[in-house]
């Protein structure tokens, strides 16, 4: 007898104060709301059983009945986006959760599906995660753009804003950070084992995430491993006004 498909329910956590950009979840991109993107692209995902808006806005959670979709209202207390999605974990029957980012309209549901499938086959491992490759080379010194490093069986070593791996001989008269090794920005996309979740969520918080600001370094520090699954596509996040204009760039040429 095959063993059962496991349950895997994804959750798009999404606030409505967000500093830079209050309100972004239901920014316009041509005609539809953010939310409405992220919702509707990552339900093309084979491997997904339900997909859920986490919000503590009824603004937002009215936009996501609209266009008829699923919402679900959390705290406003929440500190970070695993918190939230933690809530809704809480009271949902189901083995394997996805965190979508909210402020990702151009997701691409086979991102979804590279992430999820190693825990889908594997019960063992906890947590996943995608990178990609760096291409650009203002990316591999950009403090927003996060890095990573994995073994050889592809589960994560560190994440840094610092370029990492540092090659101690690869700076050149130009000051370029040239490397004979290839580096991977993280996106950040999150699959977890829900009963780690749930235990990670109320996980007190430890010195290299609060050095670096990186939750995930969180589950490092404890000893638990992350599969990070490297993938051939892009993912864009809007953290300001003016990322719209660059999200419609992207649709307009055809990139979306």
């Amino acid at each position: 007898m095959k063993d059962k498909k496991p349950s895997i329910i994804a959750v798009i956590p999404a606030r409505f104060g967000s500093t830079r950009f209050p309100g972004k979840s239901l920014a316009s991109i041509q005609g539809r709301p953010m939310i409405q993107w992220v919702y509707e692209r990552t339900k093309r995902s084979a491997l997904l059983d339900r997909v859920i808006v986490a919000t503590d806005d009824v603004r937002i959670r009215d936009a996501v009945m609209m266009f008829g979709g699923e919402a679900m209202m959390t705290s406003v207390d929440h500190a970070t986006g695993t918190d939230r999605i933690a809530e809704v974990a809480g009271i949902l029957d189901c083995d394997i959760v996805v965190n979508v980012q909210g402020d990702e309209p151009l997701i691409r549901h086979e991102m979804i599906d590279e992430a999820v499938r190693p825990l889908a086959d594997d019960p063992l491992i906890p947590m996943g995660t995608i990178a990609t490759l760096i291409t650009d080379q203002k990316e591999t010194t950009d403090p927003n753009v996060v890095k990573v490093v994995m073994d050889k069986k592809g589960f994560a070593l560190y994440f840094s804003r610092a370029p990492i791996p540092w090659d101690r001989d690869g700076i050149g008269i130009s000051g370029q950070l040239a490397s004979p090794v290839e580096r991977y920005k993280h996106i950040g996309l999150y699959v977890y084992r829900r009963e780690f979740l749930l235990s990670y969520a109320k996980m007190p918080s430890t010195p290299l995430e609060e050095s670096e600001k990186l939750e995930q370094l969180r589950a490092l520090e404890q000893g638990y491993r992350i599969r990070v699954v490297v993938t051939k596509h892009q993912s864009f996040g809007v953290d300001i006004p003016d990322d719209l204009s660059k999200i419609l760039k992207c649709l307009e040429e055809g990139r979306g």
